[in-house]
Parts: structure tokens; sequence; C-alpha cells
């Protein structure tokens, strides 16, 4: 087979297949700058959506996440800082993502606060924290986009997590807070029927918490043990459930996607 064939070869029958599924898509994602969020951003946008990255003390990360991506396809990621406890600020992520790309189809309540807070010493900036970025602040982001993302026909899913179902000692506030996003989440399905669909992605272990003593290897391999699939997931995994409910689950409203290698069920 001569050059030229193996070119028409792979423009017509591609190794894998092309998929702009997510194409004139519009994405607004809270802390997209790294880690899971990251991967988010990636997958998503390889499907074809444009992003809007919100961070917010991720700066270095976000911009080489926009550059990294605008190279692929240029325009088609910008980012946006904010600090999710301001409620007065949070109108302007969504007025912004409109200004940028003409319209909102998805959002992406991603960003989170997670540390432990032991009954007896819980003070009310640890409470204001937790409750301000795993629930408050995506009750308030949906209720501005709410409107856009009724005339997109578009959905909002919610990155909860697995103690919500069992509860982790010592991180009474975050449980509280992500069981919160739990009936937050069948709430809007019900509020913003039939224009929106709403659904929550719960993941397990996944990525360990970054300069946190408690998660050395003796706990990790515990947790590992503890897993139906005996392995740590990849945040590719979560960003994969996202990437369905936001596209081929367009009869799923008000669902929460377990992503924990089974953990769940051997705890």
């Amino acid at each position: 087979m001569t050059w030229l064939c193996y070119i028409i070869a792979y423009r017509f029958f591609p190794p894998f297949p092309l998929d702009n599924s997510l194409q004139d898509k519009v994405v607004l994602i809270t802390g997209g700058a790294k880690r899971v969020g990251a991967a988010i951003c990636r997958l998503l946008h390889a499907h074809g959506a444009k992003l809007m990255i919100h961070y917010r003390n991720s700066d270095g990360e976000a911009r080489a996440l926009q550059s990294e991506l605008n190279l692929k396809r240029p325009d088609s990621a910008a980012i946006i800082q904010g600090d999710l406890l301001n409620v007065a600020k949070l109108e302007n992520l969504v007025h912004e993502t409109i200004s940028r790309f003409g319209q909102l189809d998805v959002l992406v309540n991603n960003a989170s606060s997670y540390y432990s807070t032991e009954l007896g010493e819980i003070s009310e900036r640890e409470w204001e924290d937790l409750m301000g970025s795993n629930l408050k602040a995506p009750l308030w982001l949906s209720q501005a986009a709410a409107p856009e993302l009724r005339k997109q026909h578009g959905c909002i899913v919610n990155i909860t997590d697995m103690h919500v179902e069992r509860p982790k000692k010592g991180y009474i506030v975050y449980n509280i807070a992500k069981a919160g996003l739990v009936t937050l989440t069948k709430s809007l399905a019900l509020e913003l029927a039939p224009d929106v669909r709403v659904n929550a992605v719960a993941p397990g272990p996944v990525m360990w918490p970054e300069d946190n003593p408690q998660f050395d290897e003796v706990y990790r391999q515990r947790v590992i043990s503890q897993t139906l699939l005996k392995r740590l997931g990849e945040p590719e995994d979560v960003a994969r459930a996202v990437r369905f409910l936001i596209q081929d689950a367009p009869f799923i409203t008000g669902h929460i996607i377990a992503v924990d290698g089974g953990r769940s069920l051997s705890l």
C-alpha cells in the first residue's frame, strides 16, 4: 500500500472513532485547573467542548491548561478566577462564560474543600468554608445558570463523594456538605425539569489528598484492600462518568453515579 493509500485509509477508517459529540457545547467547570477537574476538562475538550475553567488559587496550573487546550483547538478554552465563598461574585462566572462563548450548556460543580473537622473543635470558619465550597456555591451557581441552561436544554453535573452513604469519621462538616449536595442534585432535578437534567458523580479512592500525613502508605493499602477492584481509580474514571452524564444520558436525571471501584459495598 502506498503512502497515499495509508492517508486515505486513516482519513476514512481511523484507528479510533473521531468524536466531536460535544462540539458547540460550552461547559463551565469550577476547580478545573488541576487534579480531577483538569482530567474532566481534558476529556470534555477532546470531545469537542468549549470550556470556561474556574480556579481560585491555581493560577499557574490554570494558565498552563488553557494554553495546552488552545494549542489543540484555538480559542476553545478560557479561564476565570474567583472565590466561590463570595456569593455576590458567583453570577459573574456565568455571565462571563456567556459573554465569552455566547451560551452555556453545562455546569460542572467540581470545586471542593476537603479536610477533617473533629467534633468539639469545629470552628465557624471551617463550617463556612466546607459548606460554602461544597454546597452553597453549587446552589448559587446553579441558580444563576438556570435561565441559560433552560434555554439551551443543558445539564448540571455535581461531584459528590462516596462517603455520603457511609460518613467518614472525623470529617463531619465535609460529610454534611456532600450529603447536602446529593439532596441538592435531586432537588434541582425536580425544580429544573423537564428542560435541564441534573445528576452527580460520587468518586471513591481516585486521588489521594495533597500534603496530608494521615493518608500514609498503610492507610492507602487498607483503602485499596477494601475496594472490590483492588486498585486505585484514575481521574479519567471520574471524567468519563461526567462525560456520560452530559452526552449519553438523555433520560437520566436526579441520579448519583458511584465511581468507587465497589468500595462502598465493602465498608
